[in-house]
């Protein structure tokens, strides 16, 4: 564990990458590189906290993040770290600040990293000198572009860079979308420039209610609709309210689902909380 004067602290985690991963990963990367000899792979933890923890929380924050195989690679190797895309808050960090906050641990995030080394061959030069020639630039970018999704991460060559995560970025201003003015055609070009795939219903229908309301939509108005009447998002589902056979139900799909742990309660400290659930365990040695 490392730890820097603006509270954001580093802790080594486990294995990232398992045997058959390896067998099967090595082979793209020698292809970009024939001089690649082996690829290894560990989890590291960021944290941020808005005040220095104290030493109960630093030992429990470690006991949390300590889990899976422990690392046996080299430290050695060229270095890519794949973090969560800059500017983004991860799946997995949003439950694992979720379960921090249960645990009583005062900490804004925690988000978890991927560091890659990449081992090389020596070659005649490299073994008069100790070392291997690094990768060029080239060769260091393609073997980064096979270790990372370009769409969901990013990528840096040293360990500070996964800092930046925490990088608090200036929002973008709001836009509005001139329906009032422009009528249907605006919004088939927002929802053409924006990558909404909105139906001809949903236009209909967001062009019906924004002219009743005498208002433009923003930006940020359209995402939401978007993403809340994909069918991709299980809220719009079961959320909602439905009918069997022309009876109206008492509770949405969701609420019977909660409908039994309010039944039977017991040994659930929390359920249902914005991504995490905690329930009693029992005593162990």
């Amino acid at each position: 564990m490392t730890a820097s004067p603006n509270t954001v602290l580093s802790f080594e985690g486990g294995n990232a990458l398992s045997a058959f991963r390896a067998a099967v990963l090595l082979p793209r990367l020698q292809a970009a590189c024939p001089r690649i000899e082996a690829v290894h792979a560990r989890h590291v933890h960021w944290v941020w906290s808005e005040a220095p923890l104290d030493q109960p929380a630093l030992d429990k924050l470690a006991a949390l993040l300590t889990y899976g195989d422990p690392y046996a690679g080299p430290s050695a190797g060229e270095l890519v770290v794949v973090t969560p895309r800059l500017g983004t808050v991860s799946p997995w960090a949003s439950k694992a600040t979720d379960i921090a906050h249960n645990c009583g641990l005062p900490i804004r995030r925690v988000e978890r990293v991927t560091e890659f080394r990449v081992v090389l061959k020596s070659g005649l030069i490299a073994g008069l000198t100790g070392g291997s020639k690094p990768l060029s630039a080239e060769e260091r970018d393609a073997v980064a572009g096979i270790l990372h999704d370009r769409m969901t991460e990013s990528v840096a060559f040293e360990r500070g860079g996964a800092a930046h995560l925490f990088d608090e970025l200036p929002g973008k201003p709001m836009e509005s979308v001139d329906v009032l003015g422009a009528g249907r055609a605006a919004l088939e070009a927002a929802n053409r420039s924006f990558g909404l795939a909105l139906s001809d219903d949903e236009i209909d229908y967001l062009v019906d209610a924004f002219t009743g309301l005498a208002r433009n939509p923003t930006d940020v108005e359209l995402m939401m609709f978007a993403q809340a009447n994909s069918e991709h998002c299980r809220h719009k589902i079961f959320n909602a309210s439905f009918a069997i056979d022309g009876q109206q139900q008492e509770r949405s799909m969701f609420q019977m689902i909660r409908h039994t742990e309010q039944c039977s309660p017991q040994h659930t400290v929390v359920a249902y909380s914005d991504n995490a659930s905690v329930m009693e365990g029992g005593a162990i040695e």
